[in-house]
């Protein structure tokens, strides 16, 4: 880019967000709980929960609803054991965790 020219608007926001630091509280488990609710029941993350709480701006992006865990070799290993899979059998054996998990829902 030429000096004259500045960057555009997007590019601008993402080099602010790259510079965003991350902040931690270590705070009561009732607190954490009452905050992780109160996003829940607003749709939102905890995070965004948090900003509305502080009042600073919320991203107003859609968020894929998701779940995660992190499973291990091990984990895989045991998995695949329940399912009577072999264990690098991975996305067969997170469709049977997803019915599982469908299943607890449904009971």
């Amino acid at each position: 880019m030429s000096k004259g020219k500045s960057l555009p608007d997007t590019w601008i926001k993402n080099q602010q967000a790259a510079k965003a630091t991350q902040v931690a509280f270590d705070l009561d488990e009732k607190f954490q709980y009452l905050i992780r609710k109160a996003a829940l029941d607003a749709g939102v993350s905890p995070s965004d929960q948090i900003r509305s709480i502080l009042g600073l701006e919320v991203t107003k992006r859609p968020k894929r609803p998701r779940l995660t865990v992190s499973l291990s070799q091990d984990d895989y290993a045991i998995l695949a054991q329940r399912y009577g899979l072999e264990s690098d059998a991975q996305l067969e054996i997170k469709k049977r965790v997803l019915d599982d998990l469908v299943q607890f829902v449904d009971v």
